[in-house]
């Protein structure tokens, strides 16, 4: 008897439905802690060793496409594998089972915080707060060794932080990163190209262009479209559109610009965005969910709307600029020119989150030597035990009611 080959268990065909993809990433949104990073290897484990919907050469392709572009970049590397598992809708379930966990949770904690009162909800919000410090602080460090290697891309974080520390105005944080992509091109050539295999997507060069004009249009145009018709909710969609679009080397890169964009102009208290930013460490999925809380919040439209503005908002222009860009990288990233670009933003974004750890987070959250303490707790759990960002979260927030109840 010719015994019958096994079925192979990493070969399986390029094409499912949109259900299927909305199922396995709904999966992950509930379970992804730890962000972007430990997404993707989330993401590898679960679609290149265990489905074999992609092999590692495409997976690896994919994520280095998505690390160069703004956006989100496990939210993109998300939103890839569904396009190319079941086409534009398995883009979008990829999308909304990967964010809705998340985006639910910090709905239901803008309901909630505004409930809170007393010694108890005093404290656990400034709890939250120092978990943001704790965050942001190893935000900062981590990614300063990784984009900051050498001399020229220190000293361009260094200049890009002090544009913005030293500004007033809001367009100084759009003027750091043009500087820095400037500085890139300048200075940072020497380094090696950096090689990917080829990504297959089904995306045209139609589409490609379509979404990429799409991108340019919504930036210019939207500022312009909320100051002629005055509506504070199209402020609201392009305030959250505009920090998507220029988010640079991670999700912490959002806090300068949501902050700047929401509460400058008073729509969200400076205690309320940076404990709902605490707060976005506690769950799983995208960092970029916590738009839906601060939509939930502010004052433009509260309430589910402004968390669905906020989302939309957001998450839009990472995926024109990736649908954008996918039927084109094969050619784009062989320009030296664009890459040594790429290496001064980054720097520059460095500077960007830098700058906003000391201000707003630490000039608004450390009020004590017990603050600092707590704070430094969090960052050594965070760099030195590498614990997950839950538990830090709950060991800030237990200070903080310990804090305001017995101090």
């Amino acid at each position: 008897m010719i015994a019958q080959p096994k079925p192979s268990t990493t070969q399986q065909p390029r094409s499912g439905t949109p259900r299927e993809v909305l199922g396995v990433f709904f999966k992950l949104g509930l379970t992804c802690f730890g962000g972007p990073i430990a997404h993707l290897g989330y993401f590898r484990d679960e679609f290149v060793v265990r489905r074999g919907w992609l092999d590692e050469q495409s997976y690896g392709d994919l994520v280095g496409l998505c690390q160069f572009l703004p956006g989100p970049a496990s939210s993109q590397v998300g939103f890839a594998i569904g396009l190319l598992r079941a086409g534009y809708l398995g883009a979008l379930a990829a999308w909304t089972g990967f964010t809705l966990p998340s985006a639910l949770a910090l709905v239901l904690f803008a309901y909630g915080a505004a409930a809170l009162d007393g010694a108890v909800g005093t404290g656990l919000l400034h709890g939250l707060k120092l978990t943001a410090v704790a965050i942001v602080a190893q935000a900062v460090w981590g990614m300063s060794r990784q984009l900051c290697p050498d001399r020229e891309r220190a000293t361009i974080a260094v200049a890009a932080a002090l544009i913005v520390l030293l500004s007033a105005m809001p367009i100084a944080q759009l003027g750091a990163i043009a500087l820095g992509g400037i500085a890139g091109m300048l200075w940072c050539r020497s380094d090696a190209l950096q090689h990917f295999g080829d990504v297959g997507a089904r995306v045209s060069r139609s589409v490609g262009v379509a979404a990429l004009l799409g991108f340019v249009v919504l930036l210019l145009g939207l500022p312009l479209l909320a100051q002629l018709s005055g509506s504070s909710i199209v402020a609201a969609f392009d305030a959250f559109y505009r920090s998507g679009a220029l988010v640079f080397g991670g999700g912490h890169v959002v806090l300068p610009l949501l902050r700047d964009a929401f509460v400058g102009p008073g729509w969200v208290s400076d205690d309320a965005f940076l404990a709902g930013y605490g707060a976005a460490q506690a769950v799983p999925g995208p960092l970029f969910s916590f738009a839906a809380y601060l939509g939930a919040i502010a004052a433009p439209a509260p309430g589910l709307v402004g968390a669905a503005i906020g989302l939309v908002g957001i998450f839009l222009p990472g995926f024109l600029i990736l649908l954008g860009v996918l039927p084109f990288w094969h050619g784009l990233r062989h320009y030296p020119a664009a890459q040594a670009m790429m290496r001064g933003v980054n720097a520059a974004v460095v500077g960007l989150l830098g700058a906003a750890l000391y201000s707003p987070v630490w000039t608004s959250t450390i009020r004590s030597t017990a603050d600092v303490a707590v704070a430094l707790i969090g960052f050594a759990l965070l760099t030195i035990w590498r614990v997950p960002p839950l538990i830090v979260v709950a060991v800030s927030a237990a200070a903080g009611i310990a804090g305001a109840l017995f101090g």
